[in-house]
């Protein structure tokens, strides 16, 4: 059975009535899995002045209250995975291992901040004089706005619910329609744990419609979001016409710097497995191959090799590798990609069409021979397609990998402490791996920098975007 969709408002699971309803499609197969209910202004309305009223006794809630919650919804999580995995894999498509993956790996995201939120310290200031006392302590900010995509549904949720929570801030969770089932399950995580009613709010609705209610209301101090640049932006400019604190984890355009003197073969064949997990829609997916000329015929062979052995099909069949894209518009896109590529002189030595007549298929791909101003060397192409191309030295690299306007996760394959101390100092982005992936851990920070956005979500730097400074002197 499909998870049963619906609001979920001041404590209540809300369906019904006269509110507009959308399908939620299963990419694989086409069929319409169940109906969202969409929030009405009146539900807004009273998930608004719910939040702003939970949000009076929440934040004198103890550490140790917030703490016991956290961790209770960490057990539940576990207990609860393979359910909410077996779901997101039918509204968004990934394979089942993955799926059951994300949810499992959240689960620690639900135990870290638990013991964060403990620790969340002012300080005392030394005086100038004997009879000052100078102290600084941290505030929640207060009610908070959250938007969430549809690429990874319950990881993107629970990582902004667990940092407002855990500053004492309460939250209204506008999640991903095409998706929702995983937002609707974490919903029934919280309220089974215990969390009081307001604390947490879940509404659906039109995106833009739904964002711009809730940022323009007196009542939200503070927005986070996760998606597209464009939206961000958007998004970012109508949240500073009102003086709103605001987190943003936008896209990427992750390079991947393969030199000479890297293990060629065991990199080619990392690379080629991550690049398609969840089909390449991964805002920290490598999605620019440059490799150094030595290596660059023996990279390539072996990761067309991996990438044509990749089996796609339906998330819920053993064996599937890969599965659908999560719409039909982003099967559109790779094609468009693709013929950008065409017309530019790309060279497509792996897969290049979709992938049979039904479902949002497509084939996992490898393009050469692109000049840098193509569109797949610019623009995101979040699916399953990876550009390679050949780069001379450690300067040109850099220079190239820099050129855009993007800043969120790099890639460096090199065995050389030099080579790897000069590219992490000189890429410009928010996060970089060396010779392995290791980003969106609990306690890591994750954020990006240019126009991947603003702030940080994990790590110690988790909280502070849901925290107010106040300094207070006393004779």
């Amino acid at each position: 059975m499909y998870q049963d969709l619906a609001l979920y408002i001041d404590g209540e699971f809300i369906k019904g009535g006269d509110r507009r309803e959308q399908d939620v499609i299963n990419p694989a197969t086409q069929e319409v899995l169940g109906k969202l209910p969409h929030a009405t202004r009146a539900d807004l309305d009273r998930a608004l002045a719910a939040a702003q009223r939970a949000f009076e006794s929440w934040k004198k809630t103890s550490p140790l209250e917030r703490s016991r919650i956290l961790r209770r919804v960490g057990e539940l999580t576990r207990e609860r995975a393979r359910e909410i995995g077996r779901n997101i894999t039918l509204d968004q498509g990934k394979p089942l291992a993955e799926a059951v993956g994300e949810v499992m790996i959240c689960a620690e995201h639900a135990d870290w901040h638990a013991e964060e939120c403990r620790r969340i310290y002012g300080r005392v200031i030394p005086p100038r004089q004997p009879n000052v006392r100078q102290i600084v302590v941290r505030e929640p900010i207060g009610v908070c706005a959250a938007f969430t995509p549809w690429n990874f549904p319950f990881n993107q949720a629970i990582r902004k619910i667990v940092s407002a929570l855990g500053a004492g801030c309460t939250l209204i969770l506008k999640g991903p329609e095409d998706s929702p089932s995983a937002v609707v399950a974490l919903a029934q995580l919280f309220h089974d744990a215990g969390l009081p009613p307001g604390v947490l709010n879940i509404v659906w609705g039109v995106p833009g419609e739904i964002s711009t209610y809730l940022i323009e209301s007196p009542i939200v101090r503070k927005i986070s979001f996760t998606g597209s640049v464009p939206v961000g932006k958007q998004l970012a400019a109508l949240a500073g016409a009102h003086m709103k604190r605001m987190t943003m984890e936008l896209g990427g355009h992750s390079p991947v710097l393969v030199f000479d003197d890297a293990d060629i073969e065991p990199a080619a064949e990392m690379l080629a497995r991550f690049k398609l997990r969840n089909a390449g829609q991964v805002c920290v997916s490598p999605t620019r191959f440059y490799v150094q000329e030595k290596a660059y015929d023996k990279f390539l062979a072996r990761f067309t090799e991996v990438i044509g052995s990749i089996k796609v099909g339906n998330g819920l069949e053993d064996g599937t590798q890969m599965g659908p894209l999560a719409h039909e518009r982003r099967v559109l896109s790779m094609e468009q990609f693709l013929d950008d590529a065409s017309q530019r002189g790309g060279k497509v030595v792996a897969g290049g069409a979709r992938l049979g007549d039904k479902g949002y298929f497509f084939a996992p791909t490898v393009v050469t021979d692109l000049p840098d101003d193509s569109r797949l060397m610019t623009d995101e192409p979040f699916g399953p397609v990876a550009p390679v191309t050949r780069f001379k030295d450690t300067a040109e690299v850099l220079r190239r990998a820099n050129s855009l306007p993007y800043g969120l996760a790099s890639y460096v394959f090199t065995n050389s402490l030099k080579t790897a101390t000069e590219v992490s100092n000189g890429l410009e982005a928010g996060m970089v791996n060396i010779n392995h992936f290791g980003m969106a851990l609990a306690e890591t920070p994750f954020g990006g920098i240019k126009d991947s956005g603003i702030g940080s979500e994990g790590g110690q730097e988790t909280f502070d975007g849901y925290l107010v400074t106040k300094f207070i002197t006393q004779v």
